[in-house]
């Protein structure tokens, strides 16, 4: 005699990943941007020890960060979206924290939100507007 097996027994189940201020669901508005160490620092403070650290350092020059990422969700409480560094702790647990601004160093294909540095004033405030009338920056021809 078979038993009834229950619909529900394989569909995976949502990601725990709460709000830090206000406890409630967050929901992702971004890709994953994984992390990466170039410096044993970086990797003593993911938990390696000093000399694994090195070794790793030296031998590879970039160690992929495993369970850690940058990823930007909504908060239904907050009415916005923001940034947060995620650790995959076990199994389907999360934890969520904001991002400091030398981990953006760290992330692989992420656009700073400050802008690239080598940009001028110039060609930013062109590349903000919305309306051509910049025939003014460039003063008088002629």
């Amino acid at each position: 005699m078979n038993q009834p097996r229950s619909r529900n027994r394989n569909r995976s189940k949502r990601r725990s990943i709460v709000c830090p201020d206000h406890g409630c669901y967050l929901d992702s508005v971004s890709q994953k941007y994984p992390l990466f160490a170039t410096k044993s620092e970086q990797l003593q403070q993911s938990g390696l020890s000093r000399r694994t650290a090195l070794t790793l350092i030296a031998s590879l020059g970039t160690v992929p960060l495993q369970g850690q990422w940058l990823e930007a969700f909504w908060c239904c409480d907050c009415q916005r979206s923001q940034w947060y560094h995620v650790h995959k702790t076990d199994g389907n647990h999360y934890a969520v924290y904001t991002v400091p601004d030398a981990l953006w160093l760290q992330a692989a294909g992420v656009i700073l939100p400050t802008g690239n540095p080598t940009v001028g004033e110039f060609t930013r405030r062109q590349a903000r507007q919305t309306r051509f009338a910049g025939i003014k920056d460039f003063g008088r021809i002629g």
